[in-house]
């Protein structure tokens, strides 16, 4: 604040002093120009009346007077011998004058004003110039010493009052500042205090301090970042919810049978050997959410673990079919390419491998069976596009927003007699992100899903 008020002030002093030295110039200006007419005046009256030759004027002393004191000076009239023959203090009557002004002025012919404003005085000299002479001819020269004290108190006084007004307008200016800042930094101080408040965890809504726009636009900004924090530890506690559930479920299942074997007696071996089966199924099921759960872990690393690479993405995804074609014809699903031109891209392979992966291997299990799963492949200059499409069940219109959320299923009815772990799209959406790209859905309940991936051809930074 004191600096604030110091950057105001200095340009106050600046501007005050400019000024005063501005008046005390223009005052000295307008005294010398004065002073210089009446010495002109006198100095023609002096070779009129032949002062010169006969310094015995009434006429003219009493000029001299009335300028000396009207003026506060002192007036000279030196002749050409440089003798001067008239002292209105009557000092240096009859005494030699050879300053360097009285000889400038009678070797030029001309007058010359001087401001000492040291000893605050204005020296004039003016010549007394014969012309009735072929050659104009300087007789003798008038000297002018008039005092500027006038001026000079007249510039400390403003001095003092320009000090004392910048004194108390600095004070004043402190003053209401300091007030005008504890009024203006309130606001901010609340704001802080509520986020200070919801650091604790005190406050469990919006905070709202409506003094400024300016805090208004902060705490808006603020809660819109307190919702998505909020948001993530909602889906952090699901999340763990959801995990523990995943992974108990099969330890459960094997613990009833496990326990179920070990109560009965004498068991046939076709019972134990059922039992062991369903055993297997369930350590399967646990070790696919734990592989589920290690990519996402590799996916959160985002960026700083990609490895991208040339890649020609039909290549790839005809690979993916080929690899997935035995598990669609168990249920005489067709799963087929449309024909598409060579897309080359930069892509790190193995992420987006286990991301095309997992869209065409849920067209396949949520499918009907005799259906069909198309994948296409489209290029333009910036991006390359791969649909996925299949005649399946559909997602119904209220769950399209959930499906890339984490353990999401959305036929809750059927997560049992349909392998999986839920993670399969929060996988791929990671995946496609890393990329920089894109993935949208279209679907309709019973008559099948369209995924849309949209990839840069070219590594994004």
């Amino acid at each position: 604040m004191v600096m604030l008020v110091l950057i105001g002030i200095i340009p106050t002093i600046t501007v005050a002093a400019v000024i005063v030295r501005s008046y005390q110039n223009r005052a000295v200006q307008l005294r010398s120009s004065n002073v210089k007419n009446q010495c002109d005046v006198l100095s023609n009256m002096i070779l009129t009346e032949g002062f010169l030759e006969n310094p015995d004027s009434r006429l003219l002393d009493g000029e001299l007077s009335l300028i000396s004191n009207v003026y506060n000076g002192r007036l000279l009239i030196v002749d050409s011998t440089y003798h001067v023959i008239k002292d209105s203090f009557d000092l240096d009557t009859g005494k030699t004058s050879v300053s360097t002004e009285v000889i400038t002025c009678f070797q030029e012919g001309k007058g010359a004003i001087y401001y000492d404003d040291k000893n605050a005085y204005i020296e004039i000299t003016s010549p007394i110039i014969d012309n009735t002479e072929a050659q104009p001819v300087t007789k003798g020269v008038l000297v002018a010493s008039i005092s500027t004290n006038e001026i000079v108190q007249n510039v400390r006084f403003i001095e003092n009052q320009t000090i004392f007004a910048v004194v108390v307008t600095s004070a004043l200016v402190m003053i209401f500042g300091f007030i005008l800042a504890h009024i203006l930094v309130k606001p901010f101080r609340d704001v802080t205090r509520a986020i200070e408040d919801v650091t604790d965890g005190i406050e469990d809504e919006a905070i709202s301090v409506p003094d400024y726009s300016e805090t208004e636009q902060i705490i808006d900004a603020f809660n819109n970042m307190l919702s998505r924090v909020r948001a993530l530890d909602n889906s952090r506690q699901e999340f763990v919810s959801n995990v523990s559930h995943e992974l108990k479920t099969p330890l459960t299942s094997m613990k009833v049978l496990a326990d179920s074997l070990n109560g009965m007696e004498n068991v046939p071996n076709e019972l134990y050997q059922e039992f062991m089966a369903d055993i297997t199924q369930e350590i399967d099921r646990e070790n696919n959410i734990i592989t589920s759960l290690l990519a996402m872990v590799r996916l959160d690393k985002k960026a700083g673990s990609m490895n991208y690479e040339k890649q020609e993405i039909g290549s790839l995804l005809e690979s993916i079919i080929k690899r997935l074609k035995p598990i669609a014809d168990k249920r005489g699903i067709t799963v087929r390419m449309r024909e598409h031109d060579t897309v080359v891209a930069d892509i790190d392979t193995m992420k987006l491998s286990l991301a095309f992966s997992n869209l065409i291997e849920n067209a396949i299990k949520y499918n009907k069976d005799e259906g069909w799963v198309k994948v296409s492949l489209k290029a333009d200059h910036k991006y390359f596009y791969v649909y996925v499409a299949d005649s399946g069940m559909g997602i119904p219109e209220d769950q399209i927003d959930y499906i890339f959320e984490r353990f999401y299923r959305v036929d809750k009815s059927h997560s049992t007699a349909i392998e999986g772990t839920g993670l399969g799209l929060a996988i791929t959406k990671s995946a496609i992100s890393l990329h920089r790209g894109v993935i949208k859905v279209n679907s309709k309940e019973g008559e099948g899903t369209t995924f849309m991936v949209r990839i840069p051809l070219v590594k994004q930074e």
